[in-house]
């Protein structure tokens, strides 16, 4: 490869990065905005401020050292987080095919795995609540019991991330293995060129049904109503992101937009395989699935109830279940 290619490759991938991070920060406000607000009749906030202006926001807010084991590894989670979703991005980014293995189907999961583990690590690392340290002194006579437990409010989150990491996210990883069944390759490059010589995955039997797989797995990923397992009414908030504040919630409502984006530009790459890239139109149909994939899960989530476990474990067996039916349709 000579210096022109070399350069013309660093230029594409970082322009992709600035269109990914650009769009990426209006995509949770055209969800609260035009699908939220809109179906449960209400004016909604600015579309620029649940991505944009609440993160610009929280960097000029005040950080408190938090009271964690690790405080420091506690506060570098949000940013490993996207650190990790960035990387997903750069592997799925044709310039970045010659990689290798690390450009493939497995690292892209591996990395997703990552990132679903961050969230472990973020409640069980928190031990305040609303920066206040537990246990709280306790002065009531008689109030206290002789070997009672006491928990923080983000551990019972780190449970339910375990649920999510260990069965929730079965059906978005064996979506992704149509289309592996179908090109026989675990390398996105000839994932990619299996498609342009066949057509779509998207467009056939298997392929459509992989698709409904995959969304209900992003929504699940995303933690979306009403797969929300992660929020309740006990965390008050943003489940085992509770206690983060100043510049570290910032990386968090940057990561949620991001991964929105990636988990878009991941499906046109693998079910139309079309991957971003800033030299090619196609890069068009990454943008509108970027903006149509939000929109579809705002859809699904402002008419959806709050799942139990009851109701969650029967949906994404079922759905894992649609997802093993596409791969074995795959093979037809």
């Amino acid at each position: 490869m000579d210096t022109s290619m070399i350069i013309s490759s660093a230029i594409a991938v970082v322009g992709t990065l600035i269109i990914a991070f650009a769009v990426s920060v209006w995509l949770p406000g055209i969800e609260r905005k035009f699908v939220h607000a809109r179906i449960q009749q209400r004016v909604g906030p600015p579309v620029s401020s649940p991505g944009l202006m609440a993160p610009i926001k929280f960097f000029f807010k005040q950080a408190v050292t938090p009271n964690s084991p690790m405080p420091r590894l506690y506060n570098a989670i949000p940013l490993i987080s996207l650190i990790i979703v960035t990387a997903i991005l750069l592997i799925i980014m044709p310039q970045m095919y010659f990689l290798g293995g690390l450009a493939s189907i497995i690292a892209v999961v591996g990395l997703l795995k990552v990132e679903e583990i961050t969230y472990m690590f973020m409640g069980s690392l928190s031990k305040s609540v609303l920066s206040v340290n537990m246990p709280f002194p306790d002065h009531a006579k008689g109030a206290k019991h002789v070997d009672a437990t006491r928990s923080f409010i983000e551990e019972l989150s780190t449970l339910r991330a375990f649920r999510l990491i260990a069965f929730g996210s079965f059906p978005l990883y064996i979506a992704l293995f149509v289309p592996v069944a179908m090109s026989k390759s675990i390398y996105l490059s000839n994932i990619i060129a299996f498609q342009q010589l066949h057509g779509p995955v998207l467009f056939t039997v298997a392929g459509a049904i992989g698709a409904v797989v995959y969304f209900i797995g992003s929504m699940i990923l995303l933690n979306e109503y009403p797969f929300a397992i992660m929020k309740t009414k006990a965390d008050v908030i943003e489940g085992p992101m509770l206690e983060y504040m100043s510049k570290y919630r910032a990386y968090t409502y940057i990561t949620k937009g991001l991964l929105i984006f990636v988990l878009a530009s991941l499906f046109a790459t693998m079910f139309i395989g079309i991957p971003p890239n800033l030299f090619s139109p196609g890069i068009l149909v990454t943008l509108a699935t970027a903006i149509i994939f939000p929109i579809l899960i705002a859809s699904m989530s402002a008419f959806s109830p709050v799942f139990t476990f009851k109701q969650f474990y029967p949906v994404v067996a079922a759905t894992s279940i649609l997802g093993a039916v596409a791969i074995a349709a795959s093979f037809l």
